[in-house]
């Protein structure tokens, strides 16, 4: 069994794109910006906003976070974003989600410049992604196949289970499984509550992806003997952090694994920092 370190590996990733910001700094240009927007206060997007902080500083990154009360209104929340959106040392812009309950996040998403637009949830983005042109890409799925390039972990021609639709995860890495390149060319099934014969469909995957929330939902009767299994869940249970599958029940079942914590997590970050390279490079001119 291969455990995919998805720590070590972000970790890797980091200095790499730090090299690269430090280079060009080095030759004069500006440091990249990242505008982060956190309203409420919401512990885990508070611990979330911090990491990513933590991250991006630590890569070169000079973050920019507005901290707003729950009490914020749409109008003030789409002022902020588009004073970000004019700001031309302002590469990237992030609103932390969820938003409170009052308040519209899909007008929120979209209101941000699809070029600063570093989760990669745009419109813009997301069709780009349909039609396999570059652009700023959702990070977990970007940070799936990146974790599985460097592991040599290749799904050419394999089937590729995807259990969980979601906009953030499972529809965008279904499209990115599914288009030619070194993760790619897989054959995709996407998974969702109203699948049948669920089971079924895990046991067939050589690649299966969960992003469902639900902790240790996948043990051993629906993984298949052989398979790469890539948790993307994240659990808080009495007993700890755990993911959607079993990990100790199913471990010595799979040719690769990741764990929770420490698996998909990382990767996450690191292609956030990835995306705001990217876009503070396209800004720059150097892309």
């Amino acid at each position: 069994m291969l455990l995919l370190d998805g720590k070590a590996t972000a970790l890797k990733i980091r200095q790499e794109l730090k090299d690269t910001i430090t280079t060009l700094c080095h030759k004069g240009l500006r440091a990249p910006g990242l505008a982060v927007i956190l309203a409420g206060n919401d512990p885990a997007s508070e611990i979330y906003v911090r990491n990513k902080e933590k991250a991006c500083e630590g890569a070169g990154i000079r973050t920019i976070t507005s901290r707003l009360p729950a009490t914020v209104s749409q109008a003030e929340l789409l002022a902020l974003i588009a004073k970000a959106n004019q700001r031309n040392d302002i590469d990237g812009i992030l609103v932390q989600l969820p938003l409170p309950a009052h308040l519209d996040t899909a007008e929120c998403l979209l209101s941000i410049l699809p070029d600063k637009d570093v989760d990669g949830f745009h419109p813009d983005n997301a069709g780009r992604l349909l039609l396999g042109l570059p652009g700023l890409r959702p990070c977990t799925p970007q940070g799936i196949l990146e974790l599985l390039a460097r592991y040599g972990l290749a799904c050419a021609g394999k089937r590729a289970v995807i259990v969980g639709r979601s906009n953030i995860v499972g529809k965008p890495l279904a499209l990115m499984l599914a288009q030619p390149g070194p993760v790619g060319n897989a054959t995709v099934t996407l998974c969702h509550s109203q699948s049948e014969d669920l089971a079924d469909h895990c046991r067939n995957a050589d690649f299966l992806f969960l992003a469902v929330g639900r902790p240790k939902m996948f043990g051993r009767e629906m993984i298949k003997t052989g398979a790469c299994v890539v948790d993307v869940g994240i659990n808080r249970t009495p007993e700890g952090i755990c993911g959607d599958a079993d990990f100790e029940a199913i471990k010595n079942q799979t040719c690769a694994i990741t764990p929770v914590p420490g698996g998909v997590g990382p990767m996450t970050i690191a292609m956030l920092i990835k995306n705001t390279v990217q876009a503070w490079q396209a800004h720059l001119g150097l892309c």
